[in-house]
Formats: C-alpha cells, sequence, structure tokens
C-alpha cells in the first residue's frame, strides 16, 4: 500500500496520457446521445468514485444522477426502462457477476453503457459499449488506493471532455505534480488523536462526500477501527447525540462553495467536546489540517484523499497492523 500511494502521480499522469483517446471518445458518444439521466453501477471503493461523479456530472452537466443496485439484475431479475439514458460501470476488476449483469441488463434496457475498469479485458468491458481503462496498473495491496483515484480522475475527464470544460482539462492536467505533493501530507496531529479510539465520524459535503466516504471505508478496512461517513448537512440530524468528549471526527473540505458549511459544522461540533480535524484554513476551535490546494474545485478533493491514504496507511503500520493484507478480505470481491 505505501508504494502504490506514491504511485498514484505517475498512475494519473499515464491515464491522462495514454487513456486519453478511449475517454474522448466515451465523452463524444455521450454528448452525442445527450441523455436526460445518468444512472451508475458499483460497490466498495468504485461506488464511492461513482458518487464522486454524481456531483461532479450534477455540478457541471446538470443532468441527475442515479445509483442503481447491482442487485435489481442479478438477484431480482428487475427490467429496468433506460432508454436514452447513459449508465457509467465502475469496477476496479471488471470482475464481479453482479455489476457485469447490471451493465448488461442497463444496455439491454436501451442505456447507452460505459465501463470503467483496470482491465480492459474483463466481463464488464466485454458487455459494455464504451470502456474506459484506467491504467493504474498492477495494484498489490487489498485496499484500492490508486485504483480509487484513477477511477475518479477517469470520470472527471470524461465530464471535463464531455463539457469542453477548458478550466477541468487544465487542472486534470496539472494534478499529478499536487497529488505528489499531497502524498507528503500523512497528518501525524489526527494520527496521535486517533491512539485507542475504537469509532470516529467522517465528514464532507458535496465532491468531498465521496472522498469521506472512502475515507471511512479505509479505517475500517485498514484499521480496524469502526467509522461513520456523513454529509455534514446531516451530522446534526441525530448522529452528534453520541459524541462525547474527545470523540474524534475529520472533516473534508475542499476550496469550493461547500467549504464554508462544512467548518461551520465541524465548529459547532467541536465546541461540544468532540476531537474534529479539518482540511481548512478557516478553522478556529477545531484542528486545522495541511492540505494541497489545486486549480479547480473539483480536483481539491482527490488531493486531500490522497493525503488520507498516507496517513491511514501509516497509522495502521504503527498500530502493528498489516495494510496490505486486511483479514477477511481479499483484492477482488465477486458477489451475486
Amino acid at each position: 500500500m505505501f508504494s502504490e500511494i506514491r504511485e498514484i502521480p505517475e498512475a494519473v499522469e499515464r491515464l491522462l496520457t495514454d487513456g486519453h483517446a478511449a475517454i474522448h471518445h466515451a465523452a463524444r458518444a455521450a454528448r452525442e446521445l445527450d441523455p436526460a439521466v445518468i444512472a451508475t453501477v458499483a460497490r466498495g471503493s468504485s461506488d464511492q468514485a461513482a458518487t464522486f461523479f454524481k456531483y461532479a456530472a450534477e455540478l457541471t452537466l446538470g443532468l441527475p444522477v442515479a445509483s442503481i443496485g447491482p442487485s435489481v439484475a442479478s438477484i431480482y431479475g428487475a427490467k429496468l426502462r433506460l432508454n436514452g439514458a447513459l449508465c457509467v460501470s465502475v469496477s476496479q476488476s471488471g470482475a464481479s457477476p453482479d455489476i457485469v449483469e447490471m451493465a448488461r441488463s442497463a444496455s439491454a434496457g436501451g442505456a447507452l453503457t460505459i465501463a470503467v475498469t483496470n482491465d480492459a479485458g474483463s466481463k464488464l468491458a466485454e458487455v459494455s459499449a464504451e470502456t474506459i481503462d484506467i491504467k493504474a496498473g498492477p495494484e498489490l495491496s487489498v485496499a484500492a488506493t490508486k485504483t480509487f483515484v484513477t477511477s475518479v480522475v477517469a470520470l472527471l475527464a470524461l465530464v471535463a471532455e464531455w463539457k469542453d470544460d477548458a478550466a477541468l482539462r487544465a487542472a486534470l492536467l496539472a494534478l499529478p505534480e499536487a497529488l505528489g505533493r499531497a502524498v507528503a501530507h500523512d497528518w501525524p496531529e489526527l494520527r496521535a488523536a486517533l491512539q485507542g479510539a475504537r469509532s470516529l465520524y467522517t465528514l464532507g459535503r458535496g465532491p468531498s462526500y465521496a472522498v469521506s466516504g472512502e475515507a471511512a471505508l479505509k479505517f475500517k478496512e485498514v484499521s480496524q477501527i469502526h467509522a461513520e461517513n456523513y454529509s455534514s448537512a446531516e451530522v446534526l440530524h441525530g448522529p452528534v447525540s453520541i459524541v462525547s468528549d474527545g470523540f474524534p471526527i475529520l472533516a473534508f473540505a475542499a476550496r469550493d462553495a461547500a467549504e464554508d458549511a462544512v467548518v461551520d459544522i465541524a465548529e459547532k461540533i467541536a465546541a461540544k467536546g468532540a476531537r474534529v480535524f479539518v482540511t481548512s484554513d478557516k478553522v478556529r476551535a477545531a484542528g486545522r489540517l495541511p492540505f494541497v490546494a489545486t486549480s479547480h474545485p473539483l480536483t481539491d478533493p482527490i488531493a486531500l484523499i490522497v493525503s488520507f491514504y498516507a496517513m491511514v496507511e501509516r497509522f495502521a503500520r504503527e498500530a502493528g497492523i498489516d495494510p496490505d493484507a486486511p483479514r477477511h478480505l481479499r483484492k477482488v470481491t465477486e458477489t451475486i
């Protein structure tokens, strides 16, 4: 996991160069279709990448994005009417039967299907009209890091090409350098606060909510700490009730329209005694975590998750846990 986190900048650069033609082709097909709605199909870290895509597409393209449960096709055998829709399936391996079956069903239901995968020869690619190879290269650690980031970048590049968004395209091209700097932040102040913790919250809003969800998943997967992810807009609607003195909270704030809202909630929870850390310069009562600001609001959260990966990998090793081999897990999970 350590080496793969440090390979992320190189993998992103490879995707943006070697993978550009496939992204451009898929974007042109999506633009010509001009769908009224986009559906996503994914599980695990890939589903967090799909959530990121949801916000990016809704904010940039003005198109609603809905997640389809793979079991709708694989277990229940329901046929969805998807004429004129775009269906994007995200799977690192492209091998899970339920994801493949839902993509096949979506195509039969009339959707244009796009596979986003690290295996261009996978079953998912075979049943999809378009394939974007995320070009992450081999990922041996069970925990997805390179493949999560390259999936997000591939989806964001799809949006940039579809919209012909010069600012977003330029920000993506500058991203490898920013991610190289983000790897250097491993948040020792947060690692110290997590010593002995058994549970915590992660918070975000908008695209940062997707990386917050990925962080919660990695806390459980890599460091065996229970973590729940909430939108900062939701945490005061009940979950805050279990917060006590010293309860750890990690809030992801990007340099976007939601930063002030995330910081405001973080400050309110810190005032209740929680140990809150935020990736923002605007905090007062909460702790500030160092971050790398990119040149675009939609690429900022990507740098944040890379710093988080550096933190959680080191935290796990310091706790005597092997982050490369989480218990009860294997690299490819196939469900029906």
